[in-house]
């Protein structure tokens, strides 16, 4: 059965085509359209279950009242709870989200900013990967609001919201050696980009502070696209040939739950002489048997400030008179001891 149209519902609510675009597109009242048409048309659109075609609304508002998520994976929960809180808040202002995962791929980025474009959404939150920064730079020239979260591009004046991952590892690392650890190794992925780089930072600036040397014995790059055999295998060859590592700090939480099984794997156990900490919190942590303590991204106010960003861009898009200036905000870390 072929849909409704606008001319279907005009016809059988006795009304012109241009009043029932009028009563879609929420103009009812600047138009004076009486109450008692509003609902007629309105009893009519319910009746034929009318969905407006938001391609052609966007034709005539300028927008599509949709924005474009990217993210390196969004089955990551960190991603994950990003996306959906950020769904959430979009959707309370009449905005739908459309996300992708970039895999770390620069190539994939670039496409999916393309095909974002071709669906015309309204702005851009992206977690970037390097060699974008041209792409944005495009998106920023077209006057298309742009928030990036999670990393930073140091060489854009774009909208900008992270953590400071500098100060979690190190918060994490003077805990550890506070304790009285001397060998605290460190695992982290062979991503070199602006918060994995900080996060190592923090660590390595800890360990100075208290006169220890960064032992290079004690740090790994787990492979970004290694396999659950590959990294327990890796993990497991760090233990065994340094069985003086007494805690062990890890940069995601992907990698600490790998590490867990890893320990499992050669009967390693998690007590006062050898513990663990993770950058960034999961379910696992929790209810694992003894709890971790990990570095914890304050989730909700990232999302919070994202949102507001676009949402404040969006809003003032077709203000000239407004003068928008880039925001970076950086926020803190919270450390949970468990």
């Amino acid at each position: 059965m072929k849909p409704a149209s606008i001319k279907d519902i005009a016809n059988k609510a006795n009304v012109s085509i241009t009043t029932v675009s009028f009563i879609l597109n929420g103009k009812a009242e600047q138009m004076r359209i009486s109450k008692a048409v509003i609902e007629r048309v309105q009893a009519v659109i319910k009746e034929f279950e009318f969905k407006p075609n938001q391609i052609a609304r966007s034709l005539r508002t300028g927008n599509t009242k949709t924005i474009g998520l990217i993210v390196e994976d969004i089955s990551n929960p960190f991603f994950a709870s990003i996306a959906r809180k950020i769904e959430d808040k979009a959707y309370k202002k009449g905005y739908k989200i459309s996300y992708s995962s970039t895999e770390n791929d620069v190539a994939k980025a670039k496409d999916l900013i393309e095909m974002f474009k071709s669906r015309q959404v309204d702005a851009y939150i992206i977690a970037p990967v390097p060699g974008i920064e041209e792409d944005i730079k495009l998106l920023l020239a077209e006057k298309i609001p742009v928030v990036i979260f999670d990393r930073n591009l140091p060489d854009l004046e774009v909208n900008y919201v992270a953590v400071d991952n500098f100060n979690g590892t190190y918060m994490a690392t003077k805990h550890l050696l506070d304790k009285g650890k001397k060998n605290v190794a460190f695992v982290t992925v062979d991503l070199h980009v602006d918060q994995m780089n900080n996060r190592f930072f923090g660590y390595e600036s800890a360990l100075k502070e208290q006169g220890q040397e960064f032992n290079k014995e004690f740090y790994i790059e787990v492979p970004f696209d290694s396999s659950e055999e590959d990294t327990h295998k890796q993990l497991a060859l760090l233990f065994n040939e340094h069985p003086e590592i007494d805690a062990v700090l890890f940069s995601t939480n992907y990698l600490a739950i790998k590490g867990l099984g890893a320990l499992k794997q050669i009967n390693k156990k998690i007590d006062d002489d050898f513990c663990i900490i993770s950058y960034d919190d999961h379910d696992v942590f929790k209810l694992h048997t003894p709890p971790i303590s990990v570095v914890d991204q304050p989730i909700e106010e990232i999302a919070e400030r994202i949102i507001d960003i676009v949402l404040n861009e969006l809003a003032s898009s077709n203000d000239p008179l407004h003068k928008k200036g880039v925001i970076k905000v950086t926020l803190q870390p919270h450390f949970i001891e468990r």
